[in-house]
């Protein structure tokens, strides 16, 4: 029986990052954050200090949804790292080969990021989160595209760094069918991605199910229903609004300026 990433980790250190915001808190103007990361050039009256993580499918619009709640909070903005991974096109190739590799690459690109968020002690928003590798890593070891002896290396490792993790203050679930996760791949039109089946974002959708209700139980947790919105500048406003309201594990399918 294969162990379960998010069991097995090791219970995560408390936020540096003060959760609890505070309405009408001025953030101070950002002076940049690292390679990866990107400055605001506003700071807008937001609520205190806060580490947000946004999850979602492949093409889910995580990015796309970083920067807008990046600009519109006025924080700093953390991308994940896709240009200069020097393993994806290998990884598509020859998926079992390259299995391992890959999830140990990622964890470690990720691991640095997330530590970086959390010694800069700035306000961040974050595409994609470290917790989420857990879904890729036990997918491929279910499949037999991981060697069952390097995912117990793999959760060891993960069990190890989270040691040293401060937890994200909220994680903003993008939550989109396989179906239309795949028709943007497909409008993306990425080389790497073009061998991405519906099958197999099926089954990550599933993951994904899983790995929302475990995770929920440590960090809250805002579900947003993307497809319902116009604009990630709406989803943005709306994501605030919930945060301060502390209105975690609920599906927003709507946006209302009136509330």
């Amino acid at each position: 029986m294969l162990p379960d990433l998010l069991e097995t980790a090791s219970p995560a250190v408390e936020p540096l990052i003060d959760r609890p915001p505070v309405l009408g808190g001025r953030h101070p103007l950002a002076t940049g954050s690292g390679p990866h990361g990107q400055r605001s050039s506003a700071a807008p009256e937001v609520f205190g200090n806060i580490f947000i993580g946004i999850a979602g499918m492949i093409g889910a619009g995580k990015s796309t949804l970083a920067k807008a709640l990046g600009d519109h909070l006025g924080i700093d903005t953390y991308y994940e790292p896709v240009a200069d991974n020097e393993y994806l096109e290998d990884f598509y190739r020859d998926t079992a080969r390259y299995s391992f590799a890959m999830q140990v690459y990622l964890l470690n690109r990720r691991f640095q990021q997330h530590q970086e968020i959390i010694w800069r002690g700035r306000s961040a928003v974050q595409d994609r989160t470290i917790y989420e590798d857990s879904i890729f890593a036990k997918m491929l070891a279910k499949t037999g595209l991981m060697d069952e002896r390097d995912y117990k290396t793999y959760v060891q490792l993960f069990r190890n760094m989270s040691n040293f993790m401060c937890k994200p203050s909220v994680i903003v679930f993008l939550d989109v069918s396989p179906e239309a996760s795949a028709e943007r791949i497909r409008m993306r039109s990425r080389d790497v991605e073009s061998k991405i089946e519906l099958g197999y974002l099926e089954a990550l959708h599933e993951g994904y199910e899983e790995f929302i209700q475990n995770i929920s139980k440590v960090i809250p947790v805002i579900r947003i229903d993307y497809e319902k919105f116009a604009t990630a500048e709406e989803m943005a406003e709306v994501i605030k609004r919930e945060y301060l309201d502390a209105s975690f594990l609920r599906r927003v399918t709507t946006f209302d300026p009136t509330r």
